[in-house]
């Protein structure tokens, strides 16, 4: 399958009235910390403030969740025979993966039945739950806990990796996040040690795309070894034109099944432009065959679609298709 790109939502909220499915494409990552969540306005001026106080209560709603963790990862289940800590320890875990399962569904607005849901845990909120932060989130229905490998003091590599032990979850479900001017200092050796912990290398490029960009430089790691997923920041006086340039050849780069693209809080049109990109299409009239399905994947019939019916699926859910 083609390297397709998929929202981050660092400080956008996730849906609004008017732009409502932009995780469409199945995959989306969540910075719990920043994310607003749903807004209800569209109207400039009033949705910054909307957004502001959206944001609040999503971070207080995801603070709540933390607490609920630690709860549970200091109760004293080691003596086996006690069993009212081991009642009380269920009790607070299953009360976290309700209260993790709202804020997902509810505060969110994204139906993890149908979207890959990548969620970023700070290290502290991890090693502080005992690793029972990153399973509330994967029993609530997230697909994977993105750890990021920081600049600050005592939140390195070694204290990423860790957490990612901490999480006692399979390493397919961990993705490691750091910025691409450090991985530049791993040899073969450090990523084949880092790859044994987690399965995707996330890499953010710090570079501003102020024009189209077509050399990229993916960390030397088999596709058999670990997937990557590349985390571009989209500057306003980035053109469409150019955006979709450099996404369609990163995507080149990374080739079939390689890895993901993912764009920091971008707008309907420049996330449906992009996904075009990447896609392929033999017919002369530019056109995408398209095979339209039900939630369950049974078919329902084959139409084509344009560039722009794909943007617009993400700003209205109408489908402007030829038949």
């Amino acid at each position: 399958m083609a390297c397709l790109p998929y929202p981050t939502f660092l400080d956008s909220p996730t849906r609004t009235p008017s732009v409502h499915s932009l995780s469409a494409v199945g995959r989306v990552r969540i910075h719990p910390l920043t994310c607003p969540g749903i807004s209800n306005s569209n109207d400039n001026a009033s949705s910054q403030s909307a957004a502001a106080v959206s944001s609040s209560s999503a971070q207080e709603e995801y603070q709540a969740i933390l607490s609920k963790c630690i709860q549970q990862s200091r109760v004293d289940t080691s003596d086996k025979s006690n069993k009212e800590n081991s009642k009380l320890r269920k009790k607070y875990m299953k009360q976290g993966v309700a209260m993790a399962s709202s804020y997902l569904t509810n505060t969110l607005g994204i139906d993890v039945s149908i979207v890959d849901v990548e969620i970023v845990l700070h290290i502290d909120g991890i090693t502080d739950t005992d690793g029972s932060l990153a399973s509330c989130f994967l029993d609530a229905g997230c697909a994977y806990v993105v750890i990021r490998v920081k600049e600050e003091k005592g939140y390195g590599l070694e204290k990423a990796l860790e957490a990612c032990d901490a999480t006692r979850v399979p390493r397919d479900r961990l993705v490691l996040h750091w910025k691409d001017d450090k991985t530049s200092e791993l040899d073969t050796k450090s990523l084949v040690e880092i790859t044994s912990h987690v399965g995707t290398i996330s890499i953010q490029i710090t570079a501003p795309l102020s024009s189209s960009r077509t050399e990229w430089n993916p960390p030397p790691v088999s596709k058999k070894i670990a997937k990557c997923v590349f985390q571009l920041s989209l500057p306003d006086e980035l053109s469409n034109d150019d955006l979709t340039k450099s996404v369609a050849s990163l995507s080149k780069v990374i080739g079939e099944n390689g890895g993901k693209i993912t764009l920091v809080d971008p707008t309907y049109e420049q996330l449906g432009l992009c996904y075009a990109a990447c896609m392929k299409t033999d017919r002369p009239d530019g056109l995408y065959t398209t095979v339209v399905c039900t939630r369950s994947n049974e078919a329902l019939g084959l139409v084509y679609s344009s560039k722009v019916c794909i943007h617009h699926v993400y700003f209205i859910r109408v489908l402007y298709l030829y038949s």
